[in-house]
């Protein structure tokens, strides 16, 4: 937003002020990542910056810890292990998360307030107390340490970021549009999969990107519900800080900007979609 010509001087000092402090928080923020992609293509064994790289020496530089990624049977097993998780649990998260919204954006429902704030506590309570409390419910229903507990866990922290998600799509929603496919002879099934779901797509994807990341990045609740067969790579990743100090831990974390990245933008292309299918934005 630019400034208008008859701004004040306290208005302007104000106007770049708040630009500068936003432009600091940003690199703030964005430093960390700025370090380690470069130190990714590091040939030696260190986590910090050598000669060499500070010159731009081109034989400093190597592709050796990517290739130890994709060679590994340790970090490739933790791969298909996140892998295996990840979509499924964003599969369940996207079905009851989508169904909840749905559900709680009808007015006549009883307490719904409540019963969003309960379904979106887990974006609220810390991941440590979450963890063990998963810990101590799953070991009584002896899921701990299973694959289906530590997919049904994900799917749980995934759950909110669709409700949110939806929830938002279904703003602009014309409900009549339902009524009128009810009049016209169609089940439920029919008017939610032909009328309801075209115009709420973007958002059932955004909430699904933001439940896949939220599951593929995840490592405090697999600690806790997870056991060494289901090892997933931030786990594996956290494995390597504490034990080994691998430098493939770096490749790994660029990989996984690159790919959190890509998904976001997707998230912002669908959100823009959304908008203009909604009739909110002239563009």
């Amino acid at each position: 937003m630019e400034l208008p010509p008859y701004a004040t001087l306290g208005q302007r000092i104000w106007h770049y002020g708040f630009k500068l402090l936003c432009g600091l928080i940003f690199f703030f923020l964005i430093a960390p990542i700025l370090v380690i992609i470069p130190l990714s293509f590091n040939a030696e064994n260190f986590f910090t910056f050598t000669p060499g790289m500070l010159a731009l020496d081109a034989d400093a530089y190597s592709l050796k810890h990517y290739q130890d990624f994709f060679t590994n049977p340790d970090w490739q097993q933790a791969l298909r292990n996140s892998l295996r998780i990840a979509p499924v649990a964003t599969l369940l998260a996207v079905s009851l998360g989508t169904l909840a919204a749905i559900g709680l954006s009808q007015p006549h429902v009883p307490f719904r307030r409540a019963i969003m704030a309960i379904l979106i506590s887990p974006m609220i309570v810390p991941l440590i107390i979450s963890a063990a409390g998963m810990y101590f419910f799953y070991s009584d229903i002896r899921l701990q340490g299973t694959y289906l507990g530590v997919v049904l866990a994900h799917a749980a922290l995934g759950i909110p970021f669709v409700i949110i998600t939806v929830t938002a799509t279904l703003v602009g929603f014309d409900h009549s549009l339902t009524r009128a496919s009810a009049s016209l002879g169609a089940d439920p099934v029919t008017t939610f999969f032909k009328v309801q779901m075209p115009l709420i797509l973007p958002g059932v994807i955004s909430g699904a990107l933001f439940a896949f990341i939220t599951s593929f990045d995840e490592v405090v609740v697999v600690l806790f519900v997870g056991s060494a067969n289901q090892q997933t790579l931030p786990w594996q990743m956290f494995t390597g800080l504490r034990e080994q100090i691998s430098p493939t831990i770096l490749a790994v974390a660029t990989l996984l900007v690159v790919i959190s990245i890509a998904l976001l933008t997707m998230v912002e292309v669908l959100r823009r979609r959304s908008e203009k299918l909604r009739g909110m934005s002239p563009g």
